[in-house]
């Protein structure tokens, strides 16, 4: 920056200052404004729904790690049932626990399989239902 010897151009670099520290300060509040919008729980859960959506790797994710807590619940259901044995109980959790993550781990084989077995039963209702029409 360049001396000031007089009074005049002392009052015009005042005046370029202050409408500089005007804007910044403007810049900076709006900036505050723009981050506490995104620290906002409701901004960050919807950001993250996004981010999951625009993923095709994260809603298969989502899915089998979904499919596996169901069967993991619905295996230990069924191999407990109502019973009131502790011993039949633990078991049952490490084999909730097991299928849990082995449908996690291979959901995307899981899922060819249960295309492929769909199709052949549609395939066969289709072909029972022609030759009931013949």
């Amino acid at each position: 920056m360049s001396t000031i010897n007089n009074a005049e151009t002392l009052k015009e670099a005042i005046l370029l200052m202050e409408a500089e520290q005007t804007l910044n300060g403007q810049i900076l509040k709006e900036q505050f404004r723009l981050t506490y919008e995104s620290l906002k729980p409701i901004n960050i859960i919807k950001e993250a729904m996004h981010d999951f959506s625009e993923s095709p790797d994260g809603i298969s994710n989502i899915m089998g790690t979904g499919m596996g807590l169901l069967t993991g619940f619905l295996s230990k259901k069924v191999f407990v049932g109502n019973s009131g044995n502790i011993f039949r109980k633990l078991i049952g959790s490490f084999l909730q626990f097991g299928v849990t993550n082995a449908v996690a781990n291979h959901s995307d084989a899981i899922k060819k399989a249960a295309k492929l077995i769909f199709k052949q039963i549609l395939h066969s209702k289709n072909r029972k239902s022609e030759d009931q029409e013949e």
